[in-house]
């Protein structure tokens, strides 16, 4: 194939079913599109609302080329005719790879909609998936003279949430005395909902960011101390698990990641980016993969989740026992994403600090 999926995983490993299941799955759906009824009215549309529905439906029309296209080629994978697919058929694999394979799952209302194919199995973790979700935010500040916003973050004791070195430093610097205070001006809070169509937030769900535990020096993360918001009303949850140990088999294991990835152009094609957020930014997701592999130095870890910019200081859970094994902190496009092993710094002074909640 020409190109291949971002995530940097073919779809022969994405799809853990038979390639021609899939091709018949997403031909049914195509189908059922095309045989859906289409009511018509006699009333004319205002204009702005006639331009949209134009819109929508050429959306549609070019969605439905472009899957057809994937199917075909899908098929001529399982028949082992890769060298047969034209431009049009990789593009549409690639986007099934993309849509369906390694998704970015809306998360609304704490929860998530059912899946198709592989990751059906998500539903029968829908209960733990959502424990993970609640205790998930997005790191915002104010008086920061670029950002709203700046990456995820999550809460690994009663009142600390990790992050990444890289995130902190946009709102943080060195006291003069071996630690770290706020740049002047600059305030910090995590907002654990920040959800597509949620209604502006009560502050339950926000907690203030009220000073930096501390910045490790050798890997990309910091830790950041939290309290309720004032008149926010809301206690915080009780911290996710990390995982103390690493799981024998973690190369292939199904993992997921929570976070609000962000468009960046300058690190991810514009095209890919649009097939996987349908241009839908900044706002919590659920995005399941797979871990691919740990480096030697044990201090890198690999994965394949569809992840983007604002996906800095997520958690990568795993999907068996729902610990956190790692923290997210960066890719490559169409090679690998990169993620701090936390199984590897169960003895760190800096995590020993705060009591990470390491099972």
């Amino acid at each position: 194939m020409r190109g291949g999926s971002p995530v940097a995983t073919p779809p022969e490993r994405v799809f853990g079913e038979d390639l021609l299941a899939v091709a018949a799955r997403v031909r049914k759906g195509l189908d059922t599109e095309a045989g859906a009824e289409v009511l018509e009215s006699d009333v004319e549309l205002p204009a702005e609302q006639a331009a949209a529905e134009r819109i929508r439906l050429a959306a549609r029309e070019e969605r439905t080329r472009v899957l057809d296209a994937g199917v075909r080629g899908l098929e001529k994978l399982a028949a082992g005719r890769a060298d047969e697919i034209d431009e049009d058929e990789d593009f549409g694999v690639e986007a099934i790879v993309l849509l369906e394979g390694r998704p970015a799952i809306l998360v609304q209302n704490q929860d998530f909609a059912s899946q198709q194919g592989d990751w059906a199995v998500l539903d029968g973790q829908r209960a733990a998936i959502r424990e993970s979700i609640a205790r998930v935010g997005r790191v915002e500040v104010t008086g920061h003279p670029d950002f709203d916003w700046l990456g995820t973050g999550f809460l690994v004791s009663p009142d600390v949430v990790m992050t990444n070195r890289h995130v902190a430093a946009e709102f943080t610097r060195t006291d003069g005395q071996g630690g770290f205070t706020f740049r002047p001006g600059v305030g910090a809070r995590i907002d654990t909902v920040e959800e597509l169509g949620a209604p502006p937030s009560d502050r339950s769900f926000e907690f203030a960011v009220t000073g930096v535990v501390g910045i490790h020096r050798d890997v990309d993360m910091a830790l950041l101390r939290v309290e309720p918001t004032a008149g926010g009303g809301g206690a915080l949850p009780t911290p996710l698990a990390v995982a103390a140990d690493a799981p024998p088999d973690l190369a292939g294991r199904p993992v997921y990641v929570v976070g609000y990835p962000a468009a960046d152009g300058r690190r991810n094609e514009p095209v890919a980016m649009s097939r996987i957020f349908m241009d839908v930014y900044n706002v919590k997701r659920l995005q399941p993969g797979t871990a691919t592999a740990l480096q030697p130095d044990g201090l890198t870890m690999h994965h394949d989740c569809s992840t983007l910019g604002g996906n800095s200081g997520s958690p990568v859970f795993d999907l068996a026992d729902h610990r956190v094994l790692g923290l997210h902190f960066g890719g490559r496009f169409r090679s690998a994403n990169n993620a701090v092993p936390l199984f590897s710094l169960t003895e760190d002074p800096l995590l020993e600090r705060v009591g990470v909640n390491f099972v």
